[in-house]
């Protein structure tokens, strides 16, 4: 009998379905990050004032990071007992659905505090299906992909965030330039949600096409599928659950300080005109997806940790010299600062989607690389938007590049715990089941 893994892999078109399903989630869960500094504060808590109202729209932001590892553990389950595919259109059209619903939502003016309600609803419901889309399409790519060209092959699904979020920003600095701040507070952001239906129908329809992974099928067929993943990862490989968690936290960090704490900051402190922070946004958005290029690809060379561990130690100084180039209020520095944050966030980035699943065994990967991905998140993602706007009118602005460099040496300390390089892994070498109680460090 011919064993699934030796049919021809069609690594371009499977490459491309990662992508595309990754930038259409990412799109959609940017939007709202976006939305949120422009426009949620006015539209969904004008009872707050302009700087309660920011706060509280960024905190809804953050919502969908405390639901992602829920996400995690709920489409990991399945990911792990039903298969990969299926998974991934379900987290899809979740998303989807979602977006488009708070594209239609009624605000606080219409239907009073309701519409902050349902806002927080249909974003926790975004963090669900975000948390269980990014270890699926990673798997996509990395359980097909040769074993030496992992990490090459699982930098496509990580392009997701640069190039959805480089969309995200470009949707709104096309409708924002195209109508009048009036028009645009009133209905205007509504459009990049609604024209989400369009990339998900895209996104539906290459997945479809696309076969189960071989790694998925030979554990099906030699019947040892797990019957309780999120037990199974808890119980045998916790270490590398918490420690894959930190090893991201500050890729987490710099990106969304610069997508999303940056995109608010420079409008409201800095005085900079909305067009150009968008427009100077998708720039940076480019520059983290031409850095998650170089750092994918170089780690099949030089190791995941190499390149992680690099990146991390230039955050540490960056983080220090961040707040005072933004603080000169130039409309080049503030560029700067964008494209080098983003930049160190894409090149560290670049090498997670080989890197995370590499610490767990077929039998629970994408449970266990989901909800390692998605805790970082929690700690690198919805956090420091919300701690920068709180500690500067405390402790000033030097006070968040303080903050951010305790991410790089969460990272630098998680990645001395792994200890390991896990390039050489070979997924079809792996054991498909683990013996009882095992806990490896």
């Amino acid at each position: 009998m011919t064993h699934p893994k030796s049919r021809p892999r069609p690594m371009g078109r499977i490459a491309f379905a990662s992508l595309i399903g990754t930038t259409v989630e990412f799109y959609d869960f940017f939007i709202f990050g976006t939305a949120a500094a422009l426009v949620f504060g006015a539209t969904f808590f004008p009872a707050l004032g302009p700087a309660g109202g920011t706060l509280a729209s960024l905190a809804t932001f953050g919502v969908a990071f405390v639901a992602r590892p829920f996400g995690s553990a709920f489409f990991g389950h399945f990911g792990d007992r039903l298969g990969r595919k299926v998974t991934l259109i379900s987290t899809l059209m979740l998303m989807g659905g979602s977006t488009v619903a708070i594209g239609l939502l009624p605000t606080a003016a219409t239907i009073g505090a309701a519409a902050p309600i349902l806002l927080v609803l249909l974003r926790i419901l975004q963090g669900i299906a975000l948390g269980g889309e990014w270890a699926g399409a990673v798997l996509l790519a990395g359980e097909h992909a040769p074993s030496e060209k992992r990490g090459f092959y699982t930098m496509f699904p990580q392009l997701g965030p640069g190039i959805g979020l480089a969309l995200a920003l470009g949707t709104f600095l096309a409708t924002g330039l195209t109508m009048s701040n009036e028009a645009f507070v009133s209905w205007g952001w509504r459009i990049p949600f609604l024209a989400s239906v369009v990339m998900v129908a895209i996104g539906l329809f290459v997945r479809l096409k696309i076969a189960e992974t071989p790694n998925f099928e030979k554990l099906k067929s030699a019947n040892h599928v797990a019957k309780a993943p999120v037990w199974e990862v808890i119980r045998n490989k916790p270490v590398q659950l918490l420690a894959g968690a930190g090893s991201l936290a500050m890729a987490f960090a710099m990106f969304h300080t610069g997508a999303t704490w940056l995109i608010g900051y420079g409008p409201t402190a800095l005085g900079l005109s909305r067009s150009t922070v968008l427009s100077l946004g998708v720039l940076g958005a480019l520059a983290f997806a031409a850095m998650v290029l170089v750092g994918g690809a170089l780690s099949d060379r030089r190791g995941r940790r190499f390149v992680i561990m690099s990146a991390a130690l230039v955050s540490i100084p960056w983080s220090l010299v961040l707040l005072p180039i933004v603080g000169t209020g130039a409309p080049l520095a503030f560029a700067v600062a964008v494209i080098v944050t983003l930049g160190i966030s894409g090149y560290a980035y670049g090498p997670v989607g080989a890197q995370l699943p590499e610490l767990f065994p077929t039998r629970y990967r994408y449970t266990g690389a989901g909800i390692a991905y998605s805790l970082s998140g929690v700690v690198g993602g919805a956090l420091p938007p919300l701690i920068a706007e709180a500690l500067i009118p405390r402790f000033g602005t030097q006070a968040v590049g303080y903050y951010l460099v305790c991410y790089g040496l969460i990272t630098v300390g998680s990645l001395l715990v792994l200890r390991l390089e896990t390039k050489a892994i070979d997924f079809d070498a792996l054991e498909t089941t683990e013996p009882e109680g095992a806990a490896q460090a």
